[in-house]
């Protein structure tokens, strides 16, 4: 959304979260009247590290330590397992969208 009220001469504040491969994992843009929000900074790198570290996709307003989503089954086996892991464990909605908790939550924040 763009306001017309905001100036196109004005900064703005950008965070990037680059990883040690040199690629760009997050972009965080505020504008001048928007203080920059540490902890959520600080949530977003923990959140990236904990779904590398698992191979798992982080669900909205993510808690570090919190359950963390399965990726979608490959194969038919699969997701007859994933089916079955769920009625036993109730740990999902349905084979798409399935938790686990992270096998490592605790974030080095000085990689």
């Amino acid at each position: 959304m763009i306001s017309n009220d905001i100036s196109t001469t004005e900064t703005v504040r950008n965070v990037f979260i680059i990883d040690d491969k040199g690629i760009v994992r997050l972009i965080l843009v505020y504008p001048m009247n928007v203080g920059r929000s540490i902890p959520e900074i600080l949530r977003a790198l923990t959140a990236l590290q904990v779904a590398d570290a698992n191979s798992a996709s982080m669900p909205a307003n993510w808690i570090p330590c919190e359950p963390v989503i399965l990726p979608p089954p490959q194969t038919f086996a699969e997701l007859q397992a994933r089916n079955d892991q769920i009625e036993k464990e109730r740990n999902g909605m349905s084979w798409y969208l399935s938790f686990k908790e992270p096998k490592d939550c605790k974030v080095e924040h000085n990689k």
